[in-house]
């Protein structure tokens, strides 16, 4: 069985980003397309009338919208299979529960009442931070988000941390055909600096690089990995050169003790100021 890219829409115009972006992916993985409008007045009223003058208007609305989002993805992709369906539920818990049968999630980065561009909302970051697939949430630019910088970039943390991050980089830059490059950002201890510091942080950067990539990468053979080391705060420098990225990828890691991914700082600074899509993907 082919899992489905899952997109949630909402209706309004921060959404079609998303929607695009999800459509092309399909195509590009050759997966069918799933598309969700989440509406909590079915949830607490039940199934409206399916016509007539007692039919609610926000299950007019709800109707609407799907067949805009299904209309849409026909033109831009006639090849990709696309079901649009309405879903009695919050956005957050009907997204999280189709991401159980779900090759990825994807979202807007703003959706009603929040400042389109800016600060993520609240249906993106809860889903980065809870889903059991990777999360897609489009963000940036109209060159990134439609994919004309031709490289996907991967932050490279903690081996646990990233290994699911690392394979789903490469994968999508096989998708795309284009160059991966893997970050690391690294600092100097307050107690050492000096040229023979920067080397041996270099070193160990760069080693690091290579224990997560060596073993993926070889699964990957035509794709081009570029390793990059760069010293300051990780959150920064992948905010840096996410202005010419096509696609973000980190890691979010599972702690036994507590419900869902936690996601850390780096996670949540990509997520709220990247100029490209970012993926979280969760750590298997």
């Amino acid at each position: 069985m082919t899992h489905p890219l899952v997109v949630g829409v909402d209706g309004s115009d921060g959404s079609l980003p998303a929607l695009d972006w999800a459509v092309d992916e399909a195509a590009r993985r050759e997966v069918p397309l799933r598309v969700i409008y989440a509406s909590l007045w079915e949830r607490y009223e039940g199934s409206a009338p399916a016509f007539g003058p007692d039919r609610p208007e926000d299950a007019g609305l709800a109707d609407q919208v799907v067949a805009a989002a299904w209309h849409r993805a026909e033109l831009r992709a006639p090849d990709v299979a696309v079901d649009a369906v309405v879903v009695p539920d919050d956005a957050v818990s009907a997204l999280l529960e189709e991401a159980h049968q779900a090759a990825a999630l994807v979202t807007g980065a703003s959706g009603r009442g929040a400042l389109a561009g800016l600060l993520l909302g609240s249906v993106g970051l809860s889903l980065a931070g809870r889903a059991h697939c990777p999360v897609i949430v489009v963000r940036g630019g109209q060159r990134t988000v439609r994919g004309e910088c031709g490289r996907v970039l991967v932050g490279v943390g903690d081996a646990e941390e990233c290994a699911a991050a690392v394979r789903f980089a490469l994968y999508e830059a096989g998708l795309r055909h284009c160059e991966l490059e893997a970050a690391r950002a690294w600092r100097c201890s307050r107690h050492l600096s000096g040229d023979d510091s920067t080397h041996r942080n270099e070193e160990r950067a760069l080693a690091a690089l290579d224990e997560a990539l060596d073993g993926p990468a070889r699964e990957h053979p035509a794709v081009q990995v570029r390793r990059t080391t760069t010293e300051g705060p990780a959150h920064k420098v992948l905010v840096e050169a996410s202005a010419t990225a096509d696609l973000l990828v980190v890691g979010a890691v599972r702690h036994r003790s507590r419900v869902g991914f936690q996601l850390g700082r780096v996670s949540h600074a990509v997520l709220h100021h990247a100029a490209c899509p970012v993926a979280v993907v969760p750590h298997e």
